[in-house]
């Protein structure tokens, strides 16, 4: 997490990336962005608001040697010779066109930015910033004519509620290398801006121990449960899985298996699957970890617990009520109308 009220942006360039896919070219800036106070004050809370409540920080990797990672390289370079920002912003905005690997990669406006100021745990340290705009909105824009008379033409322009794709990486590391925070609200591609252009994993901290593990078990509710056992079952199990991690501190993984699961034919299935999980997305999920609770909520929020009909009804199991779907759903199967059907038990409607 960041804080942004002592930050201040020294140097700011805006430039175009295309899409190699359909032969287009970027184009470049040769001078900084000059900005009135009330634009600065507007860009300075739209670039770093994003960041203030982010608890989950990457770090920078490469196959061979971190140091090859080439946004380490350009970064390190701008903190060490400021001079050579201009120069090294356009390599940036190369590297990211180069990762246009597929046509559906969006064009757009791309700030590369140099700022002073921030505070990352009591440390106050530089950072440079990496933002891509690639939707535009429409706004009217009023004008005076030729007739002395108002009137108004449609105009687009960038949106200043949330910034598409952006990167901080910070002048300070750990033990495990150079702090990156992210953001991505246009993700239809997850390889594309992490893998690709950042080319950073999640730091080995509490934070991702508990993202990895909440993203198997939803993956395993998906791909195990919902198939082999139905939608209730996997309801089920993903109200029992948020059930442990709020009244759990830390998670023990043995402990997980025997609270969550009734079955052992479920236990051995989830074995199974952890140990496939790992070798497929190339992680390890922790046996033991402290629990996030910044994570925990962000997380449950994207549990997908709702039973689709094709009567066109929806059934949505709440996640923080563990014991509701197995007390008070019932599925049979109707020998009259020859169909299946849930009943559900309730007092009064809300």
């Amino acid at each position: 997490m960041i804080k942004k009220s002592t930050a201040e942006i020294s140097k700011c360039i805006l430039h175009k990336v295309a899409n190699k896919h359909n032969s287009g070219q970027n184009v470049f800036s040769e001078e900084l962005i000059r900005f009135d106070q009330e634009t600065y004050d507007l860009m300075k809370n739209y670039l770093l608001k994003p960041f203030g409540n982010l608890t989950q920080s990457y770090r920078f990797s490469h196959h061979a040697d971190v140091r090859l990672n080439e946004m380490n390289n350009y970064a390190s370079e701008i903190f060490s010779n400021p001079e050579v920002f201009l120069e090294y912003s356009k390599n940036m905005v190369n590297h990211l066109y180069e990762q246009s690997n597929s046509p559906q990669i969006k064009t757009g406006d791309v700030l590369v930015v140099l700022i002073e100021g921030i505070v990352y745990k009591d440390i106050v340290t530089d950072a440079v910033g990496v933002f891509k705009i690639e939707n535009k909105v429409d706004f009217f824009q009023t004008y005076l004519d030729d007739n002395e008379s108002w009137d108004l033409v449609v105009q687009q322009g960038i949106s200043t509620r949330k910034i598409d794709k952006g990167c901080l990486i910070l002048n300070t590391a750990d033990t495990e290398g150079t702090v990156v925070f992210s953001v991505d609200n246009n993700n239809y591609d997850a390889q594309y801006w992490i893998k690709n252009f950042l080319s950073v994993k999640l730091a080995d901290d509490y934070n991702s121990h508990t993202q990895n593990y909440l993203e198997m078990c939803s993956s395993f509710s998906e791909e195990v449960l919902k198939p082999e056992f139905g939608k209730q079952e996997q309801g089920n199990f993903l109200a029992n899985t948020v059930d442990y991690f709020k009244e759990h501190k830390s998670v023990d993984y043995h402990e997980f298996k025997e609270d969550v699961f009734n079955e052992d034919n479920h236990k051995d299935l989830f074995e199974d699957y952890k140990k496939h999980y790992e070798t497929l997305n190339e992680v390890l999920i922790r046996n033991n970890f402290d629990v996030s609770g910044v994570v925990l909520k962000k997380e449950k929020n994207k549990l997908k617990t709702e039973i689709k009909l094709d009567t066109h009804i929806q059934i949505k199991l709440d996640v923080n009520a563990p014991d509701a779907a197995s007390e008070y759903l019932e599925k049979g199967y109707d020998e009259v109308k020859k169909m299946k059907y849930y009943k559900v038990y309730f007092n009064q409607e809300k």
